[in-house]
């Protein structure tokens, strides 16, 4: 899909554990077809210090921005989201908060009969992935070598990044599409579907772990710019 006449500008956000390089392959086929791509470098300390990195990611562009989220980045794109400059929110097997709350009083609500995150004990404030369980729970689909360093790579999470209390949900005023991962070990898809059901989000549902964007960029991208063609249209 060709962006010449597609006016939407795509800021890609990532989650916990994992950095913005994740998002390569992504953003490699996105700006192949011509769209204006920024990928966002959450420090992962706290809600407030990602919000403000991916708003000024938003600032920069300066025209209509499509913010995109995967996992904890969800939760970034729905309090940043509220930015004047965005026009839309996709998730991609993302937490998405109402008002009132955080990524730790969402994951209370999971069902307690489905596999467990093999989170860690915080150590110091932060959260890490037990390394030995990582490609099971995070990257099913990935192939090991992947997963591995992924594992031996991890970004620490700050505990006040998932307590962090969203103050107004962007999904409530802004249009939104969300991608449900039907084989996801770390956010439950029963949990995503509850979700994107509650934000009102065009919805497609895709066999694979919670690591899709990794693991299929290519049906990820076209998730993205059937979002960004659907938003210019909007506009139209």
């Amino acid at each position: 899909m060709a962006a010449a006449s597609n006016p939407i500008r795509i800021v890609l956000v990532h989650g916990g554990f994992v950095d913005g390089s994740g998002w390569a392959d992504v953003f490699k086929i996105l700006k192949r077809d011509g769209f204006d791509v920024t990928v966002v470098q959450n420090p992962t300390l706290s809600l407030a210090d990602d919000v403000a990195v991916t708003r000024r990611a938003i600032a920069a562009h300066g025209g209509r921005v499509l913010l995109v989220g995967h996992s904890y980045g969800g939760a970034v794109i729905t309090e940043a989201g509220n930015d004047p400059g965005v026009a839309g929110l996709v998730y991609i097997a993302a937490f998405a908060p109402d008002a009132g709350e955080s990524v730790s009083t969402v994951i209370k609500g999971f069902p307690s009969d489905g596999p467990l995150p093999p989170i860690l004990p915080p150590q110091d404030g932060f959260l890490f992935l037990d390394r030995a369980k990582f490609h099971a729970s995070f990257a099913g689909d990935l192939d090991p070598d992947t997963a591995e360093f992924m594992a031996s790579s991890q970004v620490p999470w700050g505990v006040e990044s998932l307590n962090g209390t969203i103050t107004a949900a962007a999904w409530r005023s802004k249009p939104s599409w969300y991608l449900v991962t039907t084989d996801d070990r770390m956010i439950p898809p029963s949990a995503q579907r509850t979700m994107s059901k509650r934000t009102g989000s065009t919805v497609i549902e895709v066999p694979a772990s919670h690591s899709v964007y990794v693991s299929q960029p290519d049906r990820v991208a076209a998730f993205i710019q059937r979002a960004a063609a659907e938003t210019a249209a909007r506009s139209r």
